[in-house]
């Protein structure tokens, strides 16, 4: 794996000042949001300038019981070649559940949900990263996401989960040492323990970001400064192995320019610690194959087969996943064997994030509902699963207000209810002739 060297997360609201930044080697972008024919014009300028940017994909699903889609595959192997990407990066995680595979309705989580630790969970994990290495033109690093509640019945550590992917498909790792913190907090899991049972010559690189602690739990928010206990572990993770790159992550609450310096002045200094401690220079992971100790591997750097998942496998993953994303978002019942308060704390973080995500794209709703907008898109959320985007979510949102004659201030709701008028109808017509009346007769309602 190529150095990379010490980098930041590039973000629009914060495009010039990475730009303007001393001593920024690389960049990493949400590949969902570019365009396939159209970079903006700030990652033009650092590509110019020699700049390596990385493509991070957040919708893939790479944990989920359905092999990954076709079309977000190819989606991001479009994004590698745009940005002549050394490298491809997604998570261990599910997005989505539900349809074909457990005859029940299609949900979307709408963020990164943990997938269990068991084996069939693994088999289908190594079997969905084979198909996305194979459709991808680059290298694809894997990340380890943070998590609010455990899974009954895991069989696996997390280091153990992810030496065996790695040993299974040669896939690179994405270390985020703030997820290995936040997971020591919520579930007790040794962040050292973890270091050492990873296959740490098959880093790519380390992601860095904050987080806070609430009501006993920390959330791993990406909108706060990095604390020491993070930095701890990426010293500790820096003694083992040279990484062949580290990036800080922010995405909301974005600080000044000196401020996202001194951060990543505090990152430079972490990793020198942790070299410094280890007493003798450690090597950098190697640049043939990320795979260890994975018997035979052939000529591409990974192993020559990975068994297929077997029916049954992604059968039981497509059951218990549908059944927990249903209590999240749905407001279904709690599957056996969690902990109902860990499942409650991560629903209304899931509800909360999906204000956040509707209020950036809908920012007039938070201007017309004023401080009423968060509880009143908390309360419509929950048991509301998200489903056909978030222009529709914003949609649904208001009409369910104005539905139920809210918000009770006469000049608000007139303004709520122009902003759905004039949002809601370039929409295409619903299919059925019921939907068409049922949408009509709304339309009506409301402009009434």
């Amino acid at each position: 794996m190529a150095h990379l060297g010490t980098g930041i997360g590039w973000r629009p609201e914060i495009a010039d000042v990475v730009e303007a930044m001393p001593g920024v080697d690389w960049v990493e972008v949400v590949a969902e949001n570019l365009c396939a024919d159209h970079l903006p014009a700030s990652l033009t300028r650092l590509r110019e300038r020699g700049v390596t940017v990385v493509p991070h994909g957040v919708s893939l699903g790479l944990g989920g019981a359905e092999r990954p889609d076709e079309g977000r595959l190819a989606a991001l192997a479009e994004r590698a070649r745009l940005l002549d990407a050394p490298l491809v990066t997604e998570h261990i995680a599910f997005v989505r559940a539900g349809g074909a595979l457990t005859a029940s309705p299609a949900l979307e989580a709408g963020h990164l949900l943990p997938v269990p630790r068991t084996r069939d969970a693994l088999d289908v994990l190594c079997e969905n990263v084979r198909i996305a290495q194979d459709a991808l033109p680059v290298p694809l690093a894997v990340e380890n996401i943070a998590a609010l509640l455990a899974w009954p019945g895991e069989e696996l550590t997390e280091g153990q989960f992810l030496y065996e992917l790695v040993e299974r498909t040669g896939v690179r790792l994405l270390i985020d040492v703030a997820n290995l913190y936040t997971n020591q907090v919520n579930r007790g899991e040794d962040a050292a323990r973890a270091l050492d049972e990873l296959p740490v010559e098959a880093i790519a690189y380390v992601h860095v970001a904050g987080g806070v602690l609430k009501d006993g739990v920390w959330h791993d928010s990406h909108a706060h400064p990095v604390p020491e206990p993070v930095l701890d572990v990426l010293a500790d993770l820096a003694s083992r192995v040279s990484p062949p790159g580290v990036l800080l992550e922010r995405d909301e609450d974005f600080p000044r320019a000196a401020e996202l310096r001194r951060e990543l002045g505090s990152v430079r200094a972490a990793v020198a610690r942790g070299r410094a401690s280890a007493g003798t220079a450690t090597a950098t992971a190697p640049t043939g194959t990320a795979a260890t100790a994975a018997g035979p591997v052939a000529a591409g750097g990974r192993p020559e087969a990975v068994p297929p998942a077997s029916g049954r496998s992604r059968q039981r993953v497509a059951v218990a996943q549908a059944s927990l994303l249903s209590a999240l978002v749905a407001d279904g019942p709690v599957p056996e064997g969690f902990d109902r308060t860990r499942v409650g704390v991560q629903a209304r973080a899931l509800a909360a994030k999906r204000a956040g995500i509707v209020a950036r794209v809908a920012p007039e709703l938070p201007r017309i509902l004023g401080d009423s907008y968060r509880p009143l898109f908390l309360g419509y959320a929950l048991g509301r699963p998200p489903g056909g985007g978030h222009r529709k979510d914003a949609l649904d949102f208001a009409e369910h207000l104005l539905l139920s004659g809210r918000p009770e201030n006469a000049r608000r709701r007139n303004r709520l209810r122009a902003w759905w008028l004039e949002r809601s109808g370039p929409a295409p017509l619903p299919g059925s002739p019921a939907a068409r009346v049922a949408r009509a007769t709304r339309r009506v309602l409301l402009g009434g």
